[in-house]
């Protein structure tokens, strides 16, 4: 029983941590342009010689 009295506080912290980190990455436009880098693989650059 007094490991619940751990866990789930600490479970509940990691969530919050989780969620904050969500929030962040929101905020500081992480998601902005979420097709660009998948199509980025499939475009082949021509590498031009001079």
């Amino acid at each position: 029983m007094t490991s619940l009295a751990f866990l789930i506080p600490l479970a509940l912290l990691m969530g919050l941590g989780g969620l904050a980190a969500f929030f962040w990455a929101m905020r500081s436009n992480q998601f902005d342009d979420l097709e660009g880098a998948a199509n980025r693989i499939l475009i082949e650059e021509e590498d031009e010689e001079a």
